[in-house]
């Protein structure tokens, strides 16, 4: 049983690659003993050295050869072994794998996943620490999906190769690997907090505090920044008495609205978090769509916390002072408070 995030990843491509003939595994420095850069593909090349790819250091190229493996039937698992190395694979991802399904009247699909490590606080420096998945939210034809301690990784990755038909970016924020998973019921609780779960490929989790019936603030984060969330929702409350309902979607893009709103209702107050910057982030077009399609639900303007628009330093107080911090959310939903125009009556 997998006990952490890295765990649940590695058992599901095993699980995979032993169920299905047609998953291949591509990538650099994928065979043991090394076993991946972070180790996620780790005892698969001794398993099954058939199938999966050692490349050389060419993410465009063994892009490109992942996804004429999805068009002649196969369900390639790519592995870019820094989520900043996507660029050198933009051009085959946007210009081509995620429209060949539009081009081609629907005759082709590409159900290839690319999954990759992203994100800072380890140090890694300005190239290798970024969170970019922003620049691919608005790209046609792909789905943006990043797991959380809240979803079952696995099962997550499990989706995306083997039941969904369109091309897939798996973002694993790599200061999550060692996080244990903490999966939510479908309706129950975990640990403090009054759990839900919707239903799909890739499902959206809500935890309230009081049973979600009373609350304050709608806090929407998803990936490596969703326990900050919730670590930011537990100290406020046992603070302040602001009752905050953490909303933790694991489909980035398209992102489902419905338990969003759903929260405003409750709520009025929307704070969402990040960890790419800010400047046209993915917070930046959540708020957008919320305002558009239920601006009446707000009482108080929404906020943003991102890292600041600037590289990522390699030293550590930089490099903390440019990501966004468990202040800077907590910081946030105070503001959002005090910006109501609602009065609350307990």
């Amino acid at each position: 049983m997998a006990t952490n995030v890295l765990n649940s990843l590695n058992a599901a491509l095993h699980k995979m690659l032993g169920e299905d003939p047609r998953v291949v595994v591509v990538g650099e420095d994928l065979l043991d003993p090394y076993g991946g850069a972070f180790k996620v593909t780790k005892g698969l090349s001794t398993k099954f050295p058939d199938r999966v790819l050692t490349t050389p250091l060419s993410e465009a190229g063994f892009t490109a050869l992942a996804a004429g493996m999805a068009m002649r039937g196969l369900r390639p698992v790519v592995e870019i072994m820094f989520g900043d190395f996507l660029m050198l694979a933009a051009d085959q991802m946007v210009n081509h794998i995620g429209k060949y399904r539009w081009m081609y009247n629907d005759k082709v699909r590409v159900p290839l996943v690319i999954r990759t490590p992203m994100g800072g606080r380890r140090g890694y420096g300005p190239t290798h620490s970024q969170t970019l998945e922003k620049h691919f939210i608005g790209a046609p034809g792909w789905h943006v999906v990043a797991p959380s301690p809240f979803h079952e990784p696995g099962a997550l990755l499990y989706r995306a190769v083997i039941e969904d038909d369109d091309p897939v970016l798996f973002i694993e924020n790599k200061a999550m690997y060692a996080r244990p998973v903490r999966e939510a019921p479908a309706e129950g609780r975990l640990g403090d907090f009054h759990a839900r779960t919707t239903s799909g490929k890739y499902p959206t989790v809500t935890l309230s505090f009081d049973s979600f019936s009373r609350a304050d603030v709608t806090l929407v984060a998803y990936g490596g920044m969703a326990e900050l969330a919730e670590t930011s929702a537990e100290q406020l409350l046992m603070r302040e008495e602001i009752f905050c309902e953490v909303v933790v979607p694991s489909s980035v893009s398209p992102t489902d609205l419905g338990p969003i709103l759903e929260s405003l209702k409750r709520t009025g107050k929307l704070v969402v978090c990040e960890e790419g910057t800010q400047t046209a982030g993915w917070g930046a077009e959540l708020v957008a769509a919320v305002c558009a399609q239920a601006f009446e639900l707000l009482h108080a303007p929404p906020l943003r916390v991102a890292a600041k628009d600037l590289p990522i330093a390699n030293t550590s107080t930089l490099e903390t002072a440019i990501l966004p911090q468990l202040e800077d959310i907590d910081q946030a939903i105070l503001r959002v408070c005090a910006n109501s125009r609602r009065v609350v009556t307990r």
